[in-house]
């Protein structure tokens, strides 16, 4: 058994931003106009509570927003519709999104070659007439505009493409072509609204990373081009491998991820021009693949908990990939466990990640502690509240020591580990349906759940408390005073005897 004692002092306090809720990810943009969806997005914001949204797909054929048209004269006219955008940004409003735009891909009518990728087609190339494009942007913007209001529409983040370091996101990972793509979306977007934030270049992490993300910021200093945040994502899969249609990876260190973000960081305060500029991991997860069992499991519960403690410190978001299963990379998902990117399976059912999440938009407060395994805060109402994962093999007993109090107090405990808020556990021993009855769906749903426990705690000098945690547990805290509600003789009988 690990042993871990931590002794908080009155006075001390620890350095923790937490910027877990800022931005969520889904799947491409057109996946929004199914109503599984919106539900899975829905419970989200319930019981999560994100600010904003980030996804591909916004000029995609899906989407339908391109749609030139020549007349009875053979004229051709540029023409746009924007119906599914609409009913896409209506409907993260209303559920309390802003939308994080990404600026891709490229709409076929526009496309420069036929180079795609995922299921669903994406045009990756370059737009044959960078002009065409601009407008488009033009004209989107200005249709927001009018529906939703400048000051609403000029607070919404902007980024453009995805991933363009990849060959596969952007045709031959042209750095030269992407920068000059950056440069047309940029002066496009400010022609509309100056004010809008803008950045890039959304690229992911491995070889080449850091060079690239030196090149763009190169490239904005010389040619004086805007720029008001840097982007990049963060994964933490190493050594993948396929077995039949899955892929498995060791994983990284939460210490490392982060230490890949403290590396972007010191790289764009080397610019005198960027220093202190906002950082955005829009995309991070464990496996970058949709199909990575692990993303079902408690252990990737603790490990995003690793990295939810201390991404903040140097980054103003991290956008979770993605927030539900309803996703379509490799095509549809045919059962509800499948090692979906999504914090939900379909169905709505929590996965244990899902409860890593809910845990870190609680701990709002004076920061007291924060290691590699634990974070506590004081709660600004006389308690405190705290989250504690372990990621070793063993089961974990921490004591934590609180600044001296006396009284009576209550502690509340939730937890998730194998055990407990495991629905994939309880879908395996079913033997791993492939199509969920209702009744077996009800229990899935039931089983979600963290285990709570509370406890009665009378405090003389330090307030003390011991926690035992499973192996990949994630346990969420809340100590506060206990009601001074004891009267009329009421004893508490127990199991009743």
């Amino acid at each position: 058994m690990v042993s871990k004692n931590y002794c908080i002092q009155a006075g001390d306090t620890a350095v923790f931003n937490n910027h877990a809720c800022f931005c969520i990810g889904t799947g491409r943009m057109g996946l929004a106009l199914q109503q599984e969806y919106m539900d899975q997005l829905k419970k989200v914001q319930k019981e999560i509570g994100f600010s904003h949204i980030r996804g591909h797909g916004l000029f995609c054929d899906d989407m339908a927003i391109y749609h030139p048209y020549t007349d009875e004269n053979g004229v051709t006219h540029e023409h746009y519709n924007f119906t599914y955008l609409d009913r896409v940004m209506d409907g993260y409003l209303a559920c309390g999104l802003k939308p994080f735009l990404e600026l891709g891909f490229m709409p076929k009518k526009m496309a420069s070659g036929e180079q795609t990728i995922f299921y669903w087609q994406g045009n990756t190339t370059p737009p044959a007439d960078h002009e065409k494009w601009a407008e488009m942007i033009k004209a989107l913007l200005t249709h927001l505009i009018a529906r939703y209001g400048r000051e609403e529409v000029e607070s919404w983040p902007c980024e453009v493409w995805n991933e363009p370091n990849l060959p596969g996101f952007w045709k031959d990972a042209d750095q030269a072509a992407y920068l000059k793509l950056y440069d047309v979306s940029v002066n496009a977007v400010k022609a509309v609204l100056p004010g809008m934030r803008v950045g890039g270049p959304a690229v992911c992490g491995g070889s080449g990373c850091m060079q690239w993300i030196a090149a763009f910021l190169d490239h904005c200093r010389d040619e004086k081009v805007p720029v008001d945040f840097l982007t990049r994502h963060i994964y933490m899969g190493q050594t993948p491998s396929h077995r039949g249609r899955y892929l498995y990876h060791d994983m990284c260190d939460p210490a490392f991820s982060i230490g890949e973000a403290v590396q972007t960081r010191q790289l764009i305060d080397s610019y005198p021009q960027f220093r202190g500029m906002e950082m955005h991991i829009t995309e991070f997860n464990t496996s970058y693949n949709p199909f990575c069992p692990t993303h079902d499991t408690v252990y990737n519960a603790a490990l995003i908990a690793g990295l939810l403690a201390g991404l903040g410190d140097t980054c103003a978001s991290y956008s979770y990939w993605t927030f539900g299963d309803v996703f379509e990379e490799v095509g549809v998902p045919d059962r509800p466990f499948h090692g979906g990117f999504g914090l939900l399976a379909n169905g709505s059912i929590p996965k244990p990640t899902y409860w890593t999440f809910q845990f870190f938009s609680r701990l709002q407060g004076k920061a007291l502690l924060k290691t590699d395994d634990c974070v506590v805060v004081e709660d600004g109402k006389g308690g405190y509240r705290g989250v504690m994962w372990n990621l070793d093999r063993e089961e974990k007993q921490v004591c934590l020591s609180l600044p001296e109090r006396e009284g009576k107090w209550t502690a509340v405990v939730r937890t998730v580990d194998e055990e407990s808020g495991n629905p994939l556990k309880i879908w395996h021993d079913l033997g791993e349906p492939e199509s969920l009855t209702a009744d077996q769906r009800e229990l899935l749903l039931e089983c979600a759940h963290p285990r709570v426990e509370s406890r009665g705690i009378t405090a003389e000098n330090a307030l003390e408390m011991e926690f035992s945690l499973a192996p990949c547990a994630v346990s969420y805290f809340e100590i506060v005073p206990a009601a001074d509600g004891f009267s009329f003789g009421y004893v508490y009988p127990g199991c009743g005897r």
